[in-house]
């Protein structure tokens, strides 16, 4: 495929341009001698200026030019590249870094044996293994407030304005808790979950959990408890869970990840490999990692299994997070964080969180990687 102008999105204004005019130019544009001072130069100056093509030569850009495939692939790499730089909340605050190492981490003492943390865009919120779930600013790491009573709390969901949090019990529970409100006891809105629920996620109307052999749909209501039905076909110990925008994807242990329809019921399952852990969406991708030492990334369109990622220092790949431009995965084993550059793959590196850390549940605030260093009982900033 070839298309005619390099670097021009209007082909049929390019036309336009070019029947008969070529010959006609005369102006300069920028540090480009063969384009013309009109109304096109600002197209070029733009894609010249961020980077996204560079011309021909130093003075000469080729506007007549045909465009390979390949050269059209470059083109569109670095315009979403430059994008993602620009657009993303880390650019305008001048952090452009990736924190290297365990002694550059932000620490928050929290409760013991953190588990699970989710931003809701502001604060985070990390359930504990000692029945509490932290509430820690954003902004500068400060512990905020702490919520007790809630029994085994593992998963954490920011929804409707609440933060829900899944108590591992059997049968498994689910808490609210109230952000503009006092920190107190959470509230309990439901019982009757599968054993064990671990994972979370909001459809924009229900709550879904990933439980040992089941997956529970809560549909809230204005009385508690809510509602609650628990799905158990097709399902070996569910872990993770995720909303795409279309589908709900629950991670297994088993060694699969499980696309599900509206009722719970399996539409499709990916394979990967065992211990699949919690996972991340990068707005086109699904992102897993499982087994000893791999992340799977599966395009949540089709559910095809697109590439299976190995070493960059993983080692009992725990959870998977995205931050608009890279994926982070937690390597329990390992007290490490792997990353990668979301849109290509590409590998960034391995970091250590630092000895007997283990780092398990990791979230992003848009600016910051959050994680929750269960060996430790804190929360780190990266």
């Amino acid at each position: 495929m070839k298309k005619p102008l390099r670097g021009l999105l209007d082909v049929s204004l390019a036309g336009a341009l070019l029947g008969g005019a070529v010959e006609r130019l005369a102006g300069t544009c920028g540090p480009f001698t063969d384009v013309a001072a009109d109304a096109f130069c600002p197209f070029v100056l733009e894609i010249f200026y961020l980077g996204i093509t560079t011309g021909t030569t130093a003075t000469t850009y080729d506007p007549a030019a045909n465009v390979s495939r390949l050269q059209m692939a470059a083109f569109l790499s670095r315009t979403v590249d430059g994008a993602l730089r620009r657009g993303g909340r880390r650019g305008p605050l001048d952090q452009h870094w990736t924190t290297k190492g365990s002694s550059n981490l932000g620490l928050t003492t929290v409760g013991a044996g953190p588990e699970l943390v989710k931003s809701d865009g502001a604060d985070l919120w990390v359930a504990s293994d000692n029945d509490t779930v932290s509430r820690v600013r954003g902004s500068d790491g400060r512990l905020l407030e702490t919520w007790t009573a809630a029994t085994n709390a593992f998963g954490v969901l920011p929804a409707m304005g609440k933060i829900l949090v899944g108590g591992t019990t059997s049968p498994g529970r689910l808490y609210r808790i109230e952000p503009d409100k006092p920190a107190g006891a959470v509230t309990t809105v439901a019982t009757n979950l599968g054993d064990t629920p671990q994972g979370l996620a909001f459809d924009g109307a229900r709550v879904w959990s990933a439980n040992k052999n089941s997956v529970s749909i809560v549909t809230p209501g204005a009385t508690i408890p809510w509602s609650v039905t628990t799905v158990t076909a097709g399902f070996g110990e569910a872990f993770g869970a995720l909303y795409d925008g279309a589908n709900v994807w629950i991670t297994d242990f088993a060694g699969a990840i499980r696309k599900l329809d509206a009722a719970g019921s399996v539409l499709q399952t990916v394979t990967v490999g065992f211990n699949a852990g919690v996972p991340a969406f990068d707005g086109a991708n699904i992102w897993v990692g499982a087994g000893p030492d791999s992340v799977f990334v599966v395009r949540a369109s089709t559910g095809a299994l697109l590439a299976t990622l190995t070493g960059n220092g993983l080692n009992s790949p725990f959870a998977a997070a995205f931050d608009g431009q890279r994926v982070l995965v937690t390597s329990y084993l390992g007290d490490s964080v792997s990353l990668w550059k979301a849109a290509d793959l590409t590998v960034i590196g391995t970091f250590g969180t630092g000895g007997g850390t283990h780092p398990s549940g990791a979230c992003s605030d848009g600016i910051n990687f959050w994680i929750a260093l269960g060996g430790s009982n804190q929360l780190a900033r990266f």
